[in-house]
């Protein structure tokens, strides 16, 4: 299984058994997460970029996953995603290394899986 397909498969089994719990919280955490990156004053590319970079300065491995897919699959660019990078380093310092290494092995995954899995 490829590391793109592997992370969307574990999200999707793991937010199924946590929907499952109809924990009024948690859900409407959720569906705020899902309308912030809804088009507003904002467009859609301009808040999963803001997500990307936010996550990358977290360190959230997890996010920066989530919003690399999102922006590959809504067209961003590689230059558009290693100027985010360059951001979040500048940011968030030299402890964003290791995510933007990460980063850029799974924005690879990406690309292979569209190539190879149409995925």
């Amino acid at each position: 299984m490829s590391l793109v397909q592997e992370f969307n498969s574990y999200r999707a089994k793991m937010n199924e058994k946590i929907f499952a719990q109809n924990n009024k919280a948690l859900n409407r955490f959720f569906a705020l997460d899902k309308t912030t990156y809804e088009a507003g004053a904002l467009d859609v590319k301009t808040k999963e970029l803001l997500g990307l970079v936010a996550s990358m300065v977290l360190r959230c491995d997890d996010c920066i996953r989530y919003h690399l897919g999102t922006c590959h699959a809504i067209g961003v660019t590689k230059e558009e995603v290693f100027e985010v990078f360059a951001v979040a380093n500048l940011v968030g310092g030299s402890i964003c290394i290791p995510h933007t290494r990460r980063a850029v092995e799974y924005w690879e995954a990406l690309k292979r899986a569209i190539e190879l899995l149409g995925y």
